[in-house]
C-alpha cells in the first residue's frame, strides 16, 4: 500500500514499552511495517508560538500535498503518449517515494534545526510558494502552445464537410487569376459518383466540360473540382444542392495556406523545444516539493507532540505502513488499545462509540490518544 501513518508517543519507559508491544502485535499479525522516524530537536520557543505554528503547519501541509499532486498530474499531461512512464520522473532525491519516506532523514543543510522553528517553517513555505508560481507560469505557457497546436490539428480532422482543405488541394487543382472562370470544390456522396459524372456539366449553363477531377475521398464521399463561369456560381450551387451535391466554401489562397503550414511547423518545433526543459523542471521540482512536504509532516509531529505531551521534549515518532487495506481497522484498534492510557477518557470514547462525553467532540476519524498524521501516496500512482 502507498499509505503511511506517522504517529508519536511520549519517550518515557512506559510508552517505550507500549511502542514495543505495538511493534510485536503489528508484526505478528502482519498488520504493518514499522520504522522509527527520526526528528531533530528544534528550538521550541513558547507554547503560544507552537499553537500558532500548529495552525500554520496544517495549512502548509494541505498546500504542499495539493502542489505535488498538481505537479504529478502535469508530468502525466506533458508526457501524453508516454504517460505510462510518468512514475520514472516522480522521485525524491533520486529514489522512489516509498523508499524516501521509509528512510527519511532531516536535511540539516537545507533546513537547519538550530534555527527557530518559525524560520524553518517560513523557509519551507517560501520554497513551496516559489515552486507553485513557477509551475503556473511554465505550464500555462506550454498549455497555450499545446492548445494552439491541437486547434490547428483539429482542422485536419473530421470529414470533408468540416476539415480544412488547405493540406489536400494544390495550386494545380484550380483555375486562378481568371476574370471569368472559377473552380469550385464539391462534396459528392459515394453512391452518387456516377450521377455526378453524368450531370455536373448540365447543372447550370457555362460549366466547363470535362473539368471535374476527384481530389480525395473519405468514408462518406469524395471531393471533386468543377470549373465554371463566375456569373453562374449561385445557380450552380442551388442545382447542386437539389441533387445532394454540396459546394464547399473554399477559395485557394496560396499565402494563407503557406501561413497555416508555417504556423503548424513553428508550433511543433516550439512544443518539441519546450518539452524537454519542462519535463526536467517538473522532475527536479517535484522532488523538491515532495521532500519539503515530508519535512512539513515531521514538523507537525514535533509541534503536536510538544503540545500534547508537554516539556521537556521527549517523544518517539514511528512510521507505520499498513500492509493491507482490509487490515487498517484492526491496526487502528491495536494502536488505540496500546496507547489508551495516554488519554483514558478519549480512548474510552473511541473504543465505545456509544459513549457521549459533554464538551468533548470526538469520532473515530479525527481524534486519537497519540499524535497521528496520514501520508497518502496512492493518488501519485
Amino acid at each position: 500500500m502507498s499509505e503511511f501513518w506517522l504517529i508519536s508517543a511520549p519517550g518515557d519507559k512506559e510508552n517505550v514499552q507500549a511502542l514495543e508491544r505495538m511493534n510485536t502485535v503489528t508484526s505478528k499479525s502482519n498488520l504493518s511495517y514499522n520504522t522509527k522516524f527520526a526528528i531533530p530537536d528544534f528550538k521550541v520557543g513558547t507554547l503560544d508560538s507552537l499553537v500558532g505554528l500548529s495552525d500554520e503547519l496544517g495549512k502548509l501541509d494541505t498546500f504542499a500535498e495539493s502542489l505535488i499532486r498538481r505537479m504529478a498530474q502535469s508530468v502525466v499531461e506533458v508526457m501524453e503518449d508516454s504517460k505510462g512512464k510518468a512514475q520514472e520522473h516522480l522521485l525524491a532525491n533520486g529514489v522512489d517515494l516509498t523508499s524516501f519516506v521509509t528512510h527519511f532523514e532531516w536535511d540539516m543543510a537545507k533546513y537547519p534545526a538550530k534555527q527557530p522553528l518559525v524560520s524553518v517553517v517560513d523557509t519551507i513555505a517560501k520554497q513551496l510558494a516559489q515552486i507553485e508560481m513557477d509551475l503556473k507560469s511554465r505550464t500555462a505557457a506550454y498549455n497555450t502552445l499545446k492548445t494552439n497546436l491541437e486547434n490547428l490539428e483539429k482542422k485536419s480532422m473530421g470529414n470533408l464537410f468540416t476539415r480544412t482543405l488547405s493540406d489536400i488541394v494544390s495550386k494545380e487543382d484550380f483555375v486562378l487569376d481568371s476574370e471569368y472562370l472559377i473552380t469550385l470544390l464539391v462534396i459528392v456522396p459515394k453512391p452518387n459518383y456516377s450521377q455526378w459524372q453524368k450531370t455536373y456539366e448540365s447543372l447550370s449553363d457555362m460549366v466547363v466540360p470535362r473539368s471535374t477531377k476527384l481530389i480525395t475521398e473519405d468514408k462518406e464521399g469524395g471531393l471533386f473540382t468543377v470549373t465554371l463561369f463566375r456569373k453562374v456560381i449561385e445557380d450552380f450551387k442551388t442545382k447542386a444542392k437539389e441533387n445532394k451535391f454540396t459546394v464547399r466554401e473554399f477559395y485557394y489562397d496560396e499565402k494563407e495556406i503557406k501561413r497555416e503550414r508555417e504556423e503548424m511547423a513553428r508550433l511543433l518545433s516550439d512544443k518539441k523545444q519546450q518539452y524537454g526543459p519542462l519535463l526536467r523542471w517538473l522532475k527536479v521540482n517535484f522532488s523538491e516539493a515532495f521532500i519539503a512536504w515530508i519535512h512539513v509532516k515531521a514538523l507537525r509531529v514535533f509541534v503536536e507532540s510538544v503540545l500534547r505531551y508537554g516539556l521537556p521534549v521527549n517523544f518517539q515518532a514511528v512510521l507505520l505502513q499498513p500492509l493491507k487495506k482490509s487490515s487498517t481497522k484492526r491496526l487502528r484498534e491495536v494502536l488505540n488499545s496500546v496507547f489508551r492510557h495516554l488519554d483514558e477518557v478519549a480512548a474510552t470514547s473511541i473504543l465505545d462509540a456509544s459513549v457521549e462525553i459533554p464538551g468533548l467532540q470526538l469520532n473515530n476519524q479525527d481524534y486519537f490518544p497519540y499524535v497521528y498524521f496520514h501520508i497518502d501516496l496512492s493518488l501519485l500512482d
